[in-house]
């Protein structure tokens, strides 16, 4: 057990970096030492506004600080792996944002570094953090509602948060590699890990064909071997703001969830708000103005987690395993919307982007 708080460094100084420090501040066993970014700018303004020590351009130079004992990647996908690589080299216990890394290669060079380096690696998937699912979660292992039948999650708004995402070469694909991670996760979890039999996907890039060669829209089948059936609808063409829900249908019972709006103060304004809720766009009119909106997220929860894992050496709840099964079913679902047929598990492939699996179909 580690007797003084966890020395934290943070890759990144974008959208979800700086949620990741906003969360870390409500956690008591945490201590943000420094920020990485490669641009001077962005790490010094993002060490200013968080009241951060150190800033640095280069990840060697605040991996080589002896008091930072993990970091938070909050990077572009197609930096994972390296990052993770060196990290794991410099003995620090690692968090990874979705999705794990570009392909499932880069997967096993990352899970196996971090095992020979002996040090943690967990893939941030907030769902299995966010308050309202934790709850479905304890419903359905209660039996509350029978056995699972019928799982369903959904997340819509305007576009991505990282403008690295409309860039396939640089992100991997779209809507489905940005938030379908999301969905996958959070059935495996609520699933208990039960393999999965087959992947059926449709996708298209409806309004944004000026930005990404991408998927923009999705729907993702998938069929568990115990006959549980997962629907996720994932969209980057949704307007008024962020949209995330979910369904569990059982035997005798089902239980809807709405994070956003059903913890939303409901408002009417003429002259619109300063800020309502993540992608809200114009306020004029009515809108839902969300508060405590990364608690109800689970981000604080999540760090806190993992800040415990690395204090008390505990195995993380969402671990690099979990990040390569997600993006081995990403990779089925490209497939499935590149050939139109479902595709049976397990799917393997050495193709180095899931975009090029669904594109081959679209350039026929």
């Amino acid at each position: 057990m580690m007797e003084n708080k966890v020395g934290i460094g943070i890759v990144g100084s974008q959208f979800i970096s700086s949620i990741h420090a906003e969360a870390l501040k409500t956690v008591a066993d945490a201590q943000i030492i420094a920020v990485m970014s490669p641009t001077e700018g962005n790490a010094k303004n993002f060490a200013e506004k968080h009241n951060i020590p150190n800033h640095f351009t280069k990840i060697e130079d605040m991996l080589a600080l002896n008091e930072i004992d993990m970091i938070i990647i909050g990077a572009p996908n197609d930096v994972h792996c390296d990052i993770t690589l060196k990290a794991a080299m410099a003995g620090k216990h690692i968090v990874v944002e979705k999705p794990l890394c570009m392909n499932l290669s880069e997967a096993d060079l990352m899970i196996n570094a971090c095992k020979e380096a002996n040090v943690k690696l967990m893939y941030a998937e907030e769902l299995c953090f966010t308050p309202k699912y934790v709850r479905l979660k304890e419903l359905l292992d209660k039996g509350t509602l029978g056995e699972p039948v019928l799982l369903k999650q959904s997340e819509k708004h305007d576009g991505p948060h990282a403008d690295h995402f409309w860039d396939v070469e640089r992100s991997g694909g779209g809507v489905t590699m940005d938030m379908g991670c999301h969905a996958i996760q959070y059935f495996r979890w609520m699933n208990n890990s039960n393999p999965i039999k087959s992947v059926y996907s449709q996708m298209s890039t409806s309004v944004h064909t000026d930005k990404t060669m991408g998927d923009d829209n999705s729907i993702i089948i998938i069929e568990f071997e115990n006959g549980v059936t997962a629907l996720a609808e994932e969209s980057w063409t949704k307007l008024g703001g962020m949209d995330d829900r979910a369904e569990i249908h059982g035997s005798e019972g089902v239980a809807y969830a709405d994070v956003l709006q059903g913890n939303s103060i409901q408002t009417y304004s003429k002259k619109g708000v300063d800020y309502a809720v993540e992608k809200a766009g114009n306020t004029v009119g009515w809108s839902f103005i969300m508060y405590e909106e990364i608690w109800n997220y689970g981000f604080p929860q999540e760090l806190s987690h993992f800040v415990d894992c690395v204090k008390n050496d505990k195995e993380p709840l969402v671990t690099g395993e979990d990040g390569k099964a997600v993006l081995e079913v990403i990779f089925a679902a490209y497939e499935s919307a590149g050939t139109g047929k479902k595709v049976m598990m397990p799917f393997k492939t050495n193709v180095d982007k899931p975009f090029k699996l669904w594109k081959k179909r679209k350039d026929k």
